[in-house]
């Protein structure tokens, strides 16, 4: 009769492995960070989320200004692009009426036959007539000959045109790519300022994005200075182009804060001072780094209304200077085109462009 043995045990089994798995996700939950409460995001101060916020618009500016470079490489491009086509198929239609030409002429010698010159003398009743004809022939001939280099010229201009365009293609694919990715990283950084601020109250947000005067003194003394600066900008302006981008800018305040915007009802920064000098009759370049070279530098302490200040390390950001050391700028998407201290910002620079 064989023993009985005692059946053996799991080392895993029964209380045990319901205490193993228990411990085992206790010690999963504490290595993740989960103690019963979870843990929140940390919770930014109103200070924090304003110089978060503010990096980030910063940020997105100096995207915008490498956006409104790039389209306007690209505009370029595909201006040239159009232009060589549009002459491409000009060269082509010229090509048309030539070989169609030439075909006229081989049909018309085809039908003829080819009798030797000779021969055709000798066999003509009208010797006089024929070589009359004969000399016809040969210009006509000569004709021929200038057509077909014709026709060999305007096939190399042809496929000089298509190459060109060939260029021209590439560099657009490039600039809408760099276009591409300018794009996503502006809407990214937007998108995160956005996140930021909507954590807090409204009050909170308005001191954030700089809308947070209280009502009163300060803003009936920043009423008073608007009134101020536009009676007197006309008359201390350098110049009228000046004294119009001003006034053009003043009747601009309130407008939003789009990117890549050039007006007339939405602007960014480099738009709103392009358009001002636009309505006075000056062509300005796009980008605040390509503005702040189209004139002449001036220094903070010789600053005239309707002169262009620029700020940041990497120049991208710019107003216009209006007196009493305010400007009017496109802030950024949380702020409407207004009136600001020149020293809220890190000055980089200023220009006299009228």
């Amino acid at each position: 009769m064989a023993a009985h043995r005692k059946p053996r045990q799991s080392p895993l089994s029964g209380h045990t492995v319901r205490t193993a798995a228990t411990l085992a996700l206790a010690g999963a939950a504490t290595a993740a960070g989960f103690d019963g409460t979870g843990h929140a995001e940390p919770q930014l101060t109103p200070a924090q989320v304003k110089a978060k916020v503010d990096r980030l618009y910063q940020d997105a500016e100096s995207a915008t200004e490498k956006y409104n470079g790039a389209k306007e490489k690209a505009d370029t491009a595909q201006r040239r692009l159009n232009a060589l086509r549009d002459q491409a198929a000009r060269e082509q239609e010229k090509l048309n009426s030539t070989r169609d030409a030439l075909g006229s002429i081989a049909a018309a010698q085809y039908r003829d036959g080819t009798i030797a010159p000779a021969w055709q003398l000798a066999l003509s009743g009208d010797p006089d007539r024929y070589l009359e004809g004969a000399a016809l022939a040969e210009r006509a001939g000569d004709r021929q000959a200038v057509a077909v280099s014709q026709v060999r010229e305007q096939l190399r201009e042809i496929e000089r045109l298509r190459g060109a365009a060939r260029v021209e293609l590439s560099s657009l694919r490039s600039r809408q790519a760099e276009l591409k990715r300018q794009k996503k990283t502006i809407t990214g950084k937007l998108d995160e300022a956005r996140r930021l601020l909507a954590r807090l109250t409204p009050r909170q947000r308005a001191e954030a994005t700089g809308d947070g005067a209280p009502a009163g003194h300060a803003s009936r003394s920043a009423s008073g200075t608007r009134e101020a600066l536009e009676r007197t900008a006309s008359t201390t302006a350098p110049n009228a182009r000046a004294a119009a981008a001003v006034s053009y800018a003043y009747a601009k305040l309130g407008s939003p804060y789009v990117w890549g915007a050039t007006g007339p009802n939405a602007f960014d920064c480099s738009g709103l001072v392009q358009a001002a000098y636009r309505s006075a009759g000056l062509s300005l370049p796009r980008t605040t780094y390509a503005q702040i070279n189209a004139g002449r530098r001036v220094s903070r302490s010789e600053l005239q209304p309707g002169d262009l200040v620029f700020f940041y390390s990497g120049i991208s950001h710019v107003g216009l200077y209006v007196g009493h050391g305010q400007m009017i700028h496109a802030p950024n998407p949380s702020a409407p085109v207004r009136l600001a201290p020149v020293d809220q910002m890190p000055f980089a620079g200023a220009t006299r462009v009228a």
